[in-house]
């Protein structure tokens, strides 16, 4: 028996629209993530539990999890009849990577109960392939950090689908969820199909400085840059108070602030745990819209997919 966690993600991070992902952990220790356990079996066996559990479709074959299956058993042309249990605790269609943690965690379950029959490049392949599927256009701005681990830039060379950054070991990422739903695809379709070559200039500007600022360890320089040109100014229609949110977060002290992923969820950070626990407050009294949701201050987890046990 096999239990894998995959932790939650966001993607974007603000400046690198489809390029850039961050693995995250709360500074509690808690984990923030989905859990996948996975044992042999006479026949394929899919039990879903955990807080959003509800919400996943009935419809066996319409789960995730299922597709990871039929997708791993494709790959390495061998069906392995298992019985597999997903603890779905990440809120779907939250900007949170929750798609990706099931898929992330199921296939590195998997790929450790058959004894690797995949590297690491082969298993990001089929997670960004998966995880196409279920949005609509291949990205891997959500599995390759929940996979991973830390900061990542995703590549895509023929050679190396993605590579870890450098981060800033002093911030606080504070995310709050507001206990809604924006699926990826809806938040997609809403950006226009061609941009202006200035705000193609000025975009790869500010991440070409927020790389160079991450390798460099200029916190203040790659907080500044961390602006997204291409997705917020169409996606604050999806999330009626973000610009609200957004500058009162920056009044008490944020250094940044953007949309996690597609939204609805947002993140700020901090480099003071105290300025970290105010933002965290405000959010909390301000930002959330039913008991569902949730706000937490968090670390980059250096650690992505992990055994259980």
């Amino acid at each position: 028996m096999i239990k894998i966690y995959a932790p939650a993600s966001i993607g974007n991070v603000g400046v690198g629209f489809d390029i850039l992902g961050a693995a995250l952990i709360p500074i509690s220790g808690d984990l923030l993530g989905d859990f996948v356990t996975v044992k042999l079996s006479k026949k394929f066996n899919l039990i879903n539990k955990g807080l959003f559990s509800n919400k996943l479709p009935q419809n066996i074959e319409k789960n995730i999890v299922w597709k990871c299956w039929v997708k791993f058993c494709n790959v390495i042309k061998k069906n392995i009849p298992v019985s597999i249990l997903l603890e779905k605790n990440m809120p779907i269609g939250s900007g949170l990577g929750s798609s990706a943690c099931s898929v992330v965690a199921t296939l590195v379950a998997m790929n450790e109960l058959c004894n690797k029959p995949l590297n690491s490049k082969e298993l990001l392949f089929l997670m960004g392939e998966i995880e196409g599927e279920i949005s609509g256009s291949i990205h891997y701005d959500n599995v390759a950090p929940s996979y991973l681990g830390g900061l990542q830039l995703i590549l895509e060379d023929s050679e190396t689908i993605s590579q870890t950054i450098p981060n800033f070991k002093n911030w606080f990422w504070i995310i709050a969820w507001p206990g809604i739903k924006v699926p990826t695809s809806k938040a997609r379709e809403i950006l226009p199909k061609k941009y202006k070559k200035e705000i193609c200039i000025k975009n790869s500007r500010y991440l070409a400085g927020f790389i160079h600022a991450s390798y460099s360890q200029q916190p203040y320089l790659a907080a500044r840059l961390m602006q997204d040109f291409i997705a917020e100014p169409y996606r604050i229609k999806l999330l009626p108070d973000f610009l609200k949110a957004k500058e009162n977060i920056k009044k008490i002290g944020a250094i940044s602030c953007g949309i996690s992923g597609s939204g609805p969820t947002i993140f700020s950070i901090s480099d003071n745990i105290h300025t970290a626990q105010k933002i965290s407050s405000w959010l909390t009294k301000n930002y959330l819209q039913n008991e569902t949701g949730f706000v937490h201050i968090c670390f980059l987890d250096s650690k992505g997919a992990r055994k259980i046990g």
